[in-house]
C-alpha cells in the first residue's frame, strides 16, 4: 500500500471507498493532513459488530513516528447521516474531556469526499467487547464482581455533564416516538400494543433531562481484567431521562444468557448502588423496570426496522433480513418482564402433514439443513472476520427456515384457532382490536394468544432463546 504524498499525488476516489485498498488509500491521505507527515496504513480490515455503521480497524504509520492502532466508525457509503455522526463526535469529545471513558478522539468530518461517507477516527483501547467472553471467561471474574456498580457510576457520570455541552442534542418524547416508529412499519403486532398500553398506564414520574447516551450496553463496552476502559457507540445520543440508560442496560438480551439482569454483570441493586454513590440520589427500581419494558419494546421495533433496510432494497443484507427474524425474542422478552411466562407448546403435537413425492428427496427441510451445514462446516471453516460472521448468520436463518417448514404448518392451525376464539382474521386485526379497546389489553384470553403465538413463532426462530433465564 503506497503511502499518500503531501506534494500532490492523485488521491484515490471517494465513490470507491467501499473497496477496502480505496479506503486505506483515503484514510492515509485524510491522516497525513491531519498528523502532518505521510503515513502509510497497513492491517486494515472491518469489525463485525455494527449493522447500522462499519467500523474499521487499521495501524498508521506515520513517515516521522511510532505506528499508531486506530478505529474508524463510519456511515456505508451512500447512507450518510452527518448530523448524527457530528453529534457522536461531539458526545465524545465532551465526555472525555469530563472525564468518562471513552476512546481518544483522532479526527471527524460529514465530508464523504473524505473516506466515502461521515466518519470519526478514534484511538484503539485494548480489551473486549465480545460478551460471551466477558460473561464466561475466568479471567473476567474479577471485573465482572464489581463491574454493575462501575457502570451505573459511569452513567452517573455520563448524566452529569451539562446539557450546553454537546451543542444540539435531539429531544425525544419516548412513548410518542416508540409509537411513531412503530406505525411506520405498518405490520402491527398485539405485543407491542400491549407494552405501550402497560407503559402509557404505568409511566413513571419525570426527573430532569441529561444527556443520554441511548446504547449503554453489553458490546458496546471495552472492558479488561481490571473493569471498564471505553463506552462505545453514541450513535444515538439525546437529551431525556437518565433511567433510559439504566433501563437499557437491563434489557434482557443484553445479558446474553446470563440470569443478572445489569448487563449479565450484577444485580439492579448494584447498578444503582454505584449510580447514587456519584449522583447522589437513586433512582426507583420500578422506574428502572418501566425503561426496561420501553426499551425491550424499542428493539423490537428496532429489529423490525433494519429488516425494512433489506427488504425494501435500500441495503440488502443477510445480516438485515436475518435480524427481523428476532423480533420475537424481544416481543418474548416483554412478556416476560410482564409476568407472563412462556408455555412449552413450540413442538408439534399432532400429526406432521403428509409427505408427498412430486420433488423427491431431499425434501426442503433437508435441502436448507445441507446448505447450513456448508455453511458451517466449509465456508466458516475457509474464512475469518466478517464473511465468516456473516457465514454463521446466513446458516442460522437456514436453521430456521428448517424448522418453519417442520413446525410451521401446525403452528399456523394453532394460531388460526386461537384468532378464532378472539373473533378477529390475522395478527393484525388483534393489534388494531387491542389499540381501540375492543379487546383489552391486560384481558387473560388476550394476553394467554398472544403468548402462545410468541412462543410458537421462537421456537421456529430461536428456540434456544427460550430456555435462557428470564
Amino acid at each position: 500500500m503506497t503511502a499518500h504524498q503531501i506534494d500532490g499525488a492523485p488521491r484515490a476516489d471517494p465513490a470507491d471507498a467501499a473497496d477496502p485498498a480505496v479506503l486505506a488509500e483515503l484514510l492515509a491521505a485524510r491522516l497525513a493532513e491531519v498528523l502532518g507527515a505521510d503515513v502509510r496504513v497497513v492491517d486494515l480490515r472491518r469489525l463485525t459488530g455494527g449493522a447500522s455503521r462499519e467500523t474499521w480497524s487499521f495501524t498508521a504509520e506515520p513517515a516521522d513516528g511510532a505506528p499508531r492502532r486506530l478505529v474508524l466508525r463510519r456511515d456505508p457509503p451512500g447512507f450518510g447521516r452527518p448530523e448524527g455522526m457530528a453529534l457522536e463526535a461531539a458526545a465524545i469529545g465532551a465526555t472525555g474531556a469530563a472525564g468518562v471513558a471513552v476512546p481518544r478522539l483522532v479526527d471527524s468530518g460529514t465530508d464523504p469526499a473524505v473516506v466515502g461517507a461521515p466518519y470519526l477516527i478514534t484511538e484503539h483501547v485494548d480489551g473486549e467487547t465480545i460478551a460471551r467472553r466477558l460473561l464466561r471467561e475466568d479471567r473476567y471474574a474479577g471485573a465482572r464482581a464489581g463491574l454493575a456498580a462501575e457502570l451505573g457510576a459511569t452513567l452517573a457520570r455520563i448524566h452529569a455533564l451539562p446539557l450546553e455541552q454537546v451543542p444540539g442534542l435531539p429531544r425525544i418524547e419516548p412513548l410518542e416516538h416508540l409509537r411513531a416508529s412503530y406505525d411506520a412499519l405498518g405490520e402491527p403486532l398485539p405485543t407491542i400494543e400491549i407494552a405501550l398500553h402497560w407503559l402509557a398506564e404505568h409511566r413513571p414520574e419525570p426527573v430532569a433531562e441529561t444527556v443520554v447516551h441511548g446504547d449503554f450496553r453489553t458490546g458496546n463496552l471495552i472492558i479488561a481484567e481490571d473493569g471498564l476502559r471505553a463506552v462505545l457507540d453514541w450513535e444515538i445520543v439525546h437529551r431525556g431521562d437518565p433511567r433510559e440508560d439504566l433501563g437499557w442496560l437491563c434489557v434482557k438480551c443484553w445479558r446474553f444468557g446470563s440470569p443478572l439482569p445489569a448487563g449479565g454483570f450484577g444485580t439492579v441493586e448494584q447498578l444503582l448502588d454505584g449510580y447514587a454513590a456519584v449522583a447522589g440520589w437513586r433512582p426507583a427500581e420500578a422506574d428502572v423496570l418501566w425503561w426496561q419494558v420501553y426499551g425491550t419494546a424499542r428493539w423490537a421495533v428496532g429489529c423490525r426496522a433494519m429488516a425494512e433496510r433489506h427488504l425494501s432494497g435500500q441495503s440488502r443484507s443477510v445480516e438485515l433480513a436475518a435480524i427481523g427474524r428476532r423480533v420475537c425474542e424481544q416481543e418474548h422478552d416483554v412478556l416476560l418482564a410482564l409476568g407472563l411466562p412462556a408455555e412449552p407448546t413450540g413442538e408439534p403435537t399432532g400429526e406432521a402433514l403428509p409427505w408427498s413425492d412430486l420433488h423427491g428427496r431431499p425434501t426442503s427441510p433437508e435441502l436448507v439443513a445441507a446448505v447450513a451445514e456448508f455453511l458451517r462446516t466449509e465456508v466458516m471453516a475457509a474464512t475469518d472476520g466478517r464473511l465468516n460472521f456473516l457465514s454463521r448468520v446466513a446458516a442460522n436463518a437456514l436453521d430456521g427456515v428448517e424448522r418453519e417448514l417442520r413446525l410451521g404448518p401446525e403452528q399456523a392451525g394453532r394460531q388460526r384457532r386461537r384468532l378464532a376464539a378472539l373473533a378477529r382474521a390475522d395478527q393484525a386485526g388483534l393489534a388494531a382490536a387491542i389499540r381501540s379497546g375492543a379487546l383489552a389489553a391486560d384481558d387473560p384470553a388476550v394476553l394467554a394468544a398472544v403468548r402462545a403465538a410468541v412462543t410458537d413463532r421462537l421456537a421456529v426462530a430461536n428456540p434456544r432463546y427460550l430456555q435462557q433465564p428470564g
